[in-house]
């Protein structure tokens, strides 16, 4: 079932956070949990929360700033249902584009990316710090999605 997560729920969203490594720290999911300008959107598995995706409000478009899946529930469809809602939430908002950013390296999310209809708009060279068990830092690959 997917939701949206309530400021009372951080410990939740923390301790899922720590496992699906997808970049956020717990001050930046605080600071998401209250910001009226941004949707935390969860999926659960009966009581368990698995996944999570956090899309911002900005002035002509929308952001996703994060998606994290539970590992043992990857390939499960989770992270394409929060990415549909997270499409449903911007267009709501009257967004003209979704945008995004994601490791080049992380080819499982830009496939699952692609497949929802973003492009490839640009790169950051060296964007983001090395990945745990490498070394050198990796390209952050700019993608979008027209919306209006």
């Amino acid at each position: 079932m997917i939701g949206r997560l309530e400021a009372h729920h951080a410990a939740l969203l923390h301790a899922l956070e720590a496992v699906a490594c997808s970049g956020m720290s717990p001050r930046q999911l605080d600071e998401a949990l209250a910001d009226e300008d941004t949707v935390v959107l969860v999926a659960w598995q009966e009581e368990e929360l698995v996944g999570y995706a956090l899309v911002a409000k900005l002035p002509f478009d929308a952001e996703l700033q994060a998606i994290g899946v539970l590992p043992a529930c990857q390939g499960q469809g989770i992270g394409q249902r929060l990415l549909h809602d997270v499409v449903t939430v911007a267009t709501q908002w009257q967004a003209e584009r979704l945008l995004l950013e994601v490791r080049a390296g992380n080819q499982r999310a830009i496939h699952l990316y692609r497949q929802a209809g973003f492009g490839e708009d640009g790169c950051r060279k060296g964007y983001y710090p090395a990945a745990k068990g490498t070394t050198g830092r990796e390209d952050a690959l700019l993608m979008s999605r027209p919306l209006a």
